[in-house]
């Protein structure tokens, strides 16, 4: 969840109910929920230690729930029996309402008190400001989080330690080309249009939610979707991507570009290019008209990415290359284009015939890039003047 605030409150609202999923039989009542009298395992508190978390007393060293229950000062409130090694169940439930708090270390206090980092220009003539953060002076020994928000209409191009090994948080990205060329530990995109992410490999999952008209190329462990529209993923992934409620016209592809290291990345994440299922989605949530929520890329729309940027690396072409069909309507295109130039020589223009053919060339080109906004995209691979503002992360 993107709002901290928000998440708390959900999870308050729902305490009681998440207590009594871990009650046994003989502890509910005859309406099937808690009694005063109800009490609650070690165990199961050792269940919720996944969900909640916390420290003592202002210290930075987190401690999971269970531990934390079992501290001495706190049994009195939350009804900790030594005896029976259990917990009251209404005790616990209003110790648990009085400790909770927002997460210190969650994506609102990154973007408040998280080293902001000065990777996107600010565009300017628009009210959009971008904000990118992360928390690795703040957060304990775990695995950063970098937050990413209102990029828009422009490239941004990172390979850096601080993004090694983090959560990403991707919002409201607008019309905009964002690569994220590290090993990472999950991503998550929301809110986003009009936009392409390329994305080193995830280690964990990716999920993309509520987003419109965007493209996401990586390998990644696991990738989920929800309420997204007109979206195109082009993945290598080992398990099949889950589609969750609310999505339409979605596209899944194979993954199709490389950049020097990312074999290398690849293996530092554990991920091979066996197995890949990118294409077996499969519809988690069943909904009324199934027909139009996913495809596959036919092959005649397919083209290979190619990432405009140098690094030191060993990786030279797609890992685990592409299925047949695929590298068939790249070849059949590639034929063409080769037909096409033997055409143009065998022609014998004169040197004037040869510049106007070539100008005439030039501004179909210009007009296509206009058409199709990779002008944009071309235009924003141009370095920032001397002297512009620019900070390492």
């Amino acid at each position: 969840n993107w709002n901290d605030q928000d998440h708390l409150a959900f999870v308050l609202t729902h305490l009681s109910d998440m207590l009594e999923l871990l009650l046994e039989p003989e502890q509910l009542g005859a309406s099937s929920h808690a009694t005063h009298s109800s009490v609650v395992s070690h165990e199961a508190i050792s269940a919720l230690s996944f969900l909640i978390e916390g420290a003592v007393n202002g210290s930075r060293t987190v401690h999971p729930l269970h531990e934390l229950a079992l501290w001495q000062p706190c049994h009195g409130k939350n009804g900790y029996s030594k005896i029976s090694k259990t917990f009251s169940f209404p005790k616990l439930e209003s110790w648990l309402r009085s400790c909770l708090t927002t997460n210190p270390f969650g994506m609102t206090a990154c973007l408040k008190s998280g080293k902001k980092l000065a990777w996107a220009q600010q565009v300017e003539g628009t009210t959009r400001r971008a904000k990118i953060a992360c928390n690795t002076r703040v957060v304990p020994e775990v695995s950063p989080m970098v937050i990413m928000s209102q990029v828009y209409k422009q490239t941004l191009a990172k390979s850096s330690d601080t993004l090694v090994g983090a959560h990403v948080r991707i919002h409201r990205c607008n019309e905009s080309f964002i690569y994220l060329l590290s090993p990472l530990r999950s991503v998550t995109v929301e809110k986003c249009r009009n936009s392409t992410f390329v994305l080193g490999p995830v280690e964990a999952s990716v999920h993309v939610h509520s987003c419109d008209n965007v493209r996401v190329i990586t390998v990644c462990h696991s990738l989920s979707l929800s309420s997204t529209t007109s979206c195109t993923f082009y993945i290598l992934t080992p398990t099949q991507p889950l589609i969750l409620a609310g999505n339409q016209a979605a596209s899944f592809a194979p993954f199709h570009t490389h950049y020097p290291m990312l074999e290398d990345h690849m293996a530092q994440v554990g991920l091979a290019t066996l197995p890949n299922h990118w294409d077996s989605p499969l519809l988690v949530c069943k909904e009324g008209g199934d027909a139009g929520v996913f495809c596959l890329l036919p092959p005649s729309d397919f083209y290979t990415f190619v990432i405009p940027f140098e690094m030191e690396g060993d990786t030279t072409e797609t890992p685990g290359g592409l299925p047949h069909a695929y590298q068939k309507a790249l070849s059949q295109r590639e034929q063409k284009v080769q037909i096409w130039q033997k055409m143009v020589k065998e022609a014998c223009l004169t040197k004037e015939q040869r510049k106007q053919f070539q100008m005439l060339v030039e501004s179909k080109f210009y007009e296509w890039l206009i058409q199709t906004g990779n002008r944009q995209q071309l235009d924003s691979l141009v370095p920032p003047a001397v002297g512009s503002k620019q900070a390492a992360g």
